[in-house]
């Protein structure tokens, strides 16, 4: 599943209960608004590569044997190579997968995370009640960055989340996000930061 949302509960307190705050020696705890993490979408798993690789190797050990009984024995390693491109290929896409975004709304801080397979982790940090969230599904090629992502800024810092998900899933994760804003912004409401 692309998209592992835990946020307010049905009776508005959030969810997951209180998490170590970081940084304070455990001492205390933070409220989590919401916890969402962020995962490319792969549409064959596991065992579906498996059975793809054995299909298609068994069709390759045919073709090859029909080579070999017809005489073109020098035509068999090259029945191998696209078995070997195929496998380096969803081994290629398998280790994009590894990548993720992690958005995650406490009491005090929004924080993105970034891990991506080939690049060192990033982190942005935010206070949310300066927060605004933009969703645009529109291909702008004027602005920079991908089009079709959800912003979010804030004095003049801003970040782009889910632009690997499809449409409908950045549109759900605006939404969840906005909602657990509106219940972080309800009475009583952190007081807004000096200046």
């Amino acid at each position: 599943m692309p998209i592992d949302i835990s946020g307010p509960q049905p009776d508005g307190q959030p969810g997951d209960g209180p998490t170590p705050a970081e940084g304070g020696g455990g001492s205390g705890a933070v409220r989590v608004f919401f916890d969402a993490i962020l995962h490319p979408h792969r549409s064959l798993g596991r065992t579906g590569f498996r059975v793809l690789m054995g299909v298609v190797v068994v069709m390759n050990l045919i073709v090859a044997g029909i080579f070999v009984s017809h005489g073109a024995w020098p035509v068999v390693p090259f029945c191998g190579l696209d078995v070997l491109a195929l496998w380096l290929a969803f081994r290629v896409s398998y280790r994009s997968a590894r990548q993720y975004e992690r958005v995650q709304l406490t009491e005090s801080t929004l924080t993105v995370q970034r891990v991506h397979w080939k690049a060192p982790e990033r982190r942005w940090s935010f206070h949310p009640y300066w927060l605004r969230i933009t969703h645009d599904e529109r291909a702008d090629h004027d602005r920079r960055g991908p089009a079709g992502q959800v912003t979010l800024s804030s004095h003049g810092q801003s970040v782009g989340v889910g632009s690997f998900l499809s449409p409908a899933e950045r549109s759900t994760f605006a939404r969840a996000l906005d909602d657990a804003l509106r219940a972080w912004r309800r009475p009583p409401c952190p007081p807004a930061p000096a200046g």
